[in-house]
């Protein structure tokens, strides 16, 4: 089963998770294809969809929502799961964060089967006016691994429920 992990990151925190899936997805025997949500021409070929996007000011990464609404038609027809990246603390891998409202109205217009929220990461020499200032206080690496393969897991064991035959 191949699998596309897409992703909307500006500073790599995103790109860097998109990769943890894929690598966990191929773990559980999975093909997966990892690329920018800007840079994907289609969705033939793929049998799942994983896509994720950084959580800035509480929006998702402008990539990550012009990827779902271009091909919202063909996501509905396959098993479709978003996540978020974004908390600057542990939060994540304390509690389940639910999505924020623009993707919790994404997901429902692609019918996703599931969602997760991972910490984010912001690294102390970041660029930007906005980032520089938030790292002089916040920088840091939220990422769990942990959590990130868990959620894998049971992508995973509901893909594999979703193509297992009827008896």
């Amino acid at each position: 089963m191949l699998v596309l992990v897409a992703y909307g990151s500006t500073r790599g925190g995103t790109a860097a998770l998109a990769r943890m899936i894929a690598e966990d997805l191929e773990a559980e025997g999975f093909t997966a294809d990892v690329r920018s949500a800007r840079h994907v021409g289609g969705l033939e070929g793929y049998d799942a969809v994983i896509v994720g996007g950084a959580l800035y000011a509480g929006r998702w990464h402008r990539d990550a929502r012009r990827f779902v609404t271009r091909f919202a038609g063909g996501l509905r027809g396959i098993p479709t799961y978003l996540f978020s990246s974004g908390p600057l603390d542990n939060s994540a891998g304390r509690v389940e964060i639910p999505p924020v409202r623009g993707v919790a109205s994404l997901m429902g217009r692609v019918g996703s089967a599931g969602h997760a929220t991972f910490g984010g990461r912001l690294a102390p020499d970041t660029t930007g006016l906005v980032a520089r200032a938030m790292a002089k206080k916040h920088a840091g690496n939220w990422q769990d691994p942990n959590q990130v393969r868990t959620w894998v897991h049971q992508v995973a064991s509901d893909l594999r429920a979703s193509v297992a035959p009827t008896a």
